[in-house]
């Protein structure tokens, strides 16, 4: 929930979507043993039972991603109480499908889930409700080249990934961002203008694994390579080695760079 939506007037959808989704808690709350205690600690972020009142009270618009949360919890789609959101959704995850040709399948012709963080196929008919995480999608940039800065830094939106496919990766949503790469230091890895996927629970380095830093020279992402005497070394996967030249990671030195998370996933154009 953001301080914007306190602030605008709901729409009349938004409004209808209030009643419809007010009139379902109070139906199931009772044989799903649901409060709104409950659902505020799904929606996690620091949100109070206060502020569930207020989604269904016409006092603050539903979000995506507080939206997926009350499917799942009063196990009911998102088209029950909000057929827009669910629209939304539903285009959502066809916009981020990989193509029909690239999409893994099993010996038998069938998609293979897991294989992929976003729907894929028939998937998407089913509906997002309650099978995505939605990971926070920040204005920040990790330079893939000389350092970015980020003084000042905003939530876009939110990416929705497959629990099924975190599950796989090992990973905990909450502690998941999405930014972006600027640059062509780790091309052909990264490109420029390319999603990355932090997990920022990942901060121990690791022989060459992909991390986002951050440094006096602003917030970087490189290849950590350990050297034969144990210093970390940060490199770029481009091979024009006159402009992207190694670095050095020095933890013992005052901390000159300090990792934020590891890079499980990047998504861009081919």
């Amino acid at each position: 929930m953001t301080k914007n939506s306190r602030r605008l007037p709901l729409a009349d959808w938004q409004l209808e979507d209030s009643d419809r989704l007010k009139e379902i808690f109070q139906r199931k709350r009772g044989p799903l043993k649901l409060t709104q205690e409950k659902i505020a600690a799904e929606l996690g972020d620091g949100v109070t039972q206060g502020a569930v009142s207020h989604f269904m009270n016409r006092r603050t618009a539903l979000s995506l991603k507080a939206a997926a949360v009350f499917a799942r919890m009063l196990e009911v789609p998102v088209a029950d109480f909000s057929p827009t959101l669910a629209a939304q959704l539903e285009h959502l995850s066809s916009s981020l499908s990989p193509s029909h040709d690239e999409q893994p399948r099993k010996a038998g012709g069938s998609e293979v889930a897991a294989n992929t963080p976003f729907p894929a196929g028939d998937d998407a008919d089913v509906g997002l409700d309650g099978r995505y995480a939605f990971i926070p999608q920040y204005d920040a940039k990790a330079a893939a080249g000389l350092g970015s800065e980020n003084p000042h830094v905003e939530m876009r939106s939110t990416l929705a990934f497959k629990h099924e496919w975190l599950k796989v990766k090992g990973v905990n949503p909450k502690h998941l961002i999405v930014i972006y790469a600027d640059g062509e230091s780790m091309w052909p890895t990264i490109s420029d203008r390319d999603v990355l996927l932090i997990d920022r629970s990942k901060v121990d380095p690791i022989d060459r694994q992909v991390f986002v830093l951050a440094g006096s020279d602003g917030t970087i992402v490189k290849r950590l390579v350990q050297g034969p005497l144990g210093q970390w070394v940060l490199r770029s996967d481009n091979e024009d080695k006159v402009n992207y030249p190694d670095r050095y990671y020095l933890r013992s030195n005052g901390n000159e760079h300090r990792i934020i998370g590891k890079v499980i996933w990047r998504g861009g154009d081919l």
